[in-house]
């Protein structure tokens, strides 16, 4: 049977999902052109983009065409986005640092993760079954879970946008008055809270296990390069790194 041909390099930069990424790339520069002109077309252009995000994981799996530049394509177009909203976000609520604090958080912990998770030979920032923490594995195992907690991030900033009035606003006076005015605002900004919560709380566990993962990957480095030997106890038995192994007395 013949070996199935390799893709060149246009080939794969002409992979659907990466010209949805593309797409996506457009779009948001467009958006934010005219954010401050037309709110509602922001918002529109803005999710739209954001439903293409699982739309390209979709065609990826279905023609076969994952690859490792769609996936660094679209984390870093997810990631400038919501990085772009936040600091508008900044710009027009009091305090401002809150939303800085969450961009900072968000690229933060998502560039940990995809750096240790090649690091230590990974072939997807998304494989997480050697965690701990069974909400990080819930949130990367479950597709409709994380959905969901991406949704509501991305849902409340951009009505949050739609709410600010004037330049200085203020966060807690805009929440509490579109929740007792509008029983719809009031049920949107409810949902979409739990699921920020929760994706915020994933941003924290991943950033300490990414973490982790480059200083044990330090760690067991530093033992190799000295030839540590490792003692069972248990077993009577010693293996030196180096690939010697000794019977102990």
């Amino acid at each position: 049977m013949a070996d199935k041909p390799r893709p060149s390099t246009l080939t794969v930069y002409l992979y659907v999902p990466n010209i949805i990424g593309y797409a996506r790339i457009l779009m948001n520069c467009f958006a934010f052109a005219i954010c401050f002109k037309d709110k509602y077309l922001f918002s529109v252009l803005y999710f739209v983009s954001f439903v293409f995000d699982a739309l390209d994981g979709w065609f990826a799996r279905k023609l076969n065409q994952v690859s490792t530049f769609g996936a660094v394509l679209d984390m870093v177009t997810d990631r400038i986005s919501t990085a772009c909203l936040l600091v508008i976000l900044s710009q027009v609520y009091r305090p401002g640092l809150i939303f800085l604090s969450l961009l900072a958080l968000d690229i933060a912990s998502h560039w940990l993760q995809m750096y240790s998770s090649f690091l230590v030979g990974k072939s997807s920032h998304k494989d997480v079954k050697d965690s701990s923490s069974w909400l990080f594995k819930l949130y990367y195992g479950n597709r409709k879970f994380m959905g969901y907690c991406c949704v509501s991030c991305e849902v409340l900033y951009i009505v949050l946008f739609l709410l600010a009035k004037n330049e200085t606003e203020n966060l807690t006076e805009v929440l509490v008055n579109a929740a007792t005015e509008s029983w719809l605002y009031f049920t949107l900004l409810c949902l979409s809270l739990v699921g920020w919560v929760i994706k915020q709380l994933v941003n924290v566990i991943q950033m300490k296990t990414a973490a982790d993962a480059c200083i044990h990957y330090d760690i067991g480095k530093s033992d190799r390069k000295h030839g540590c030997v490792l003692l069972d106890f248990s077993l009577g038995i010693s293996f030196d790194l180096n690939g010697g192994t000794y019977f102990l007395e």
